[in-house]
């Protein structure tokens, strides 16, 4: 049978909450200093990775500085978003304002349709177009996904009203989410005849706050304590490596660890590596909230690290995921022994 005319084959489509984020002055930083911001990029884009697979995402296309991620559920992509900008603040205030790279993101929920593992279509064009509207560090959604989140999330939304976009025939209800730095101002200063009832007043609410900040300290302490110990224990699985880069070019292979030790926050394990004169070591930390930092190096005989890779993930139900870039790409996916 004679393939069908393309006029004749039908567009496979589906509804999908698009999360479309992009580079604040990218240009300006290349331009200022190529290799750093793209170090800066590097370590970032992982850290996206690594939340958008945590929440259960998918990204589905890259171009230069933009990243674009697909959702099943716009309550998880708005949850992601936040940790992303959240964590890439934490990233950020390492840095000198005018070197920081930071992302604009945008989130819709529309109709999109398939090409491959691309999506195409008005649902990601709108995602693009609302992300432009968002203060740099910032999130901006459209209607339809503040219609799914308004009452699931202790976030709050600010109206942009009904707004115009390029190339976009009709206007988009817009919201913006306020970010974890907007916080109240503090009080004016008392007028004279106040001061003493005002002082007397701070005085009092001083007091109360060292009592409670005492008892939360101390709970806060036990909490983590207690998180810690949960997560201690034996690790091991696959860990998938992409090529080497340079000359000497190793392939992209997967192979199996085992014997990753968590102890009180602390990652280590060291076991020899494909070249028996080299040895392969892991360290890292674990946060009491199941953030992960780590990395992977090549040692020589004399202990010296010939190659590394920085790694970000999770360690939740006794499960590590964790991806990173360096020398070569790798993929973390440990479970408890």
């Amino acid at each position: 049978m004679a393939d069908e005319p393309d006029h004749l084959q039908l567009v496979e489509r589906k509804l999908a909450t698009i999360l479309s984020a992009d580079v604040v002055e990218y240009s300006r930083l290349m331009a200022e200093n190529e290799e750093e911001t793209v170090r800066t990029f590097r370590g970032h884009k992982a850290v996206f990775e690594s939340l958008v697979a945590t929440h259960r995402g998918r990204i589905f296309n890259t171009a230069g500085d933009a990243i674009l991620a697909e959702f099943n559920s716009a309550v998880e992509a708005v949850r992601c978003a936040t940790e992303i900008q959240a964590a890439l603040r934490t990233r950020n205030d390492q840095l000198t304002p005018s070197r920081q790279v930071k992302f604009r993101i945008g989130i819709n929920l529309g109709d999109v349709m398939l090409q491959g593992s691309d999506l195409l279509g008005d649902g990601v064009n709108v995602a693009a177009r609302i992300q432009a509207a968002a203060e740099p560090g910032g999130i901006c959604i459209s209607g339809s996904v503040y219609d799914q989140v308004r009452n699931k999330l202790s976030l709050s939304f600010q109206s942009m009203g009904e707004k115009s976009y390029k190339n976009i025939p009709h206007q988009i209800r817009t919201y913006s989410i306020a970010g974890s730095e907007d916080f109240d101002k503090l009080p004016s200063r008392p007028t004279r005849s106040s001061a003493r009832q005002y002082f007397k007043w701070v005085g009092a609410v001083a007091a109360a706050v060292l009592v409670l900040f005492g008892g939360y300290w101390a709970y806060a302490k036990y909490q983590d304590q207690q998180i810690s110990q949960a997560q201690d224990g034996r690790y091991g699985g696959q860990i998938c490596m992409g090529q080497t880069r340079g000359n000497n070019q190793d392939p992209a292979r997967c192979y199996m660890a085992s014997g990753v030790l968590v102890s009180r926050g602390k990652i280590s394990a060291k076991y020899p590596a494909k070249d028996e004169r080299q040895n392969n070591v892991i360290t890292g930390d674990v946060t009491a909230l199941g953030d992960v930092r780590m990395q992977i190096s090549i040692q020589n005989a004399n202990g010296d690290s010939v190659a590394s890779s920085r790694l970000t993930g999770t360690l939740r139900s006794g499960q590590l995921t964790a991806t990173g870039d360096g020398f070569r790409t790798y993929q973390v996916d440990w479970k408890r022994n």
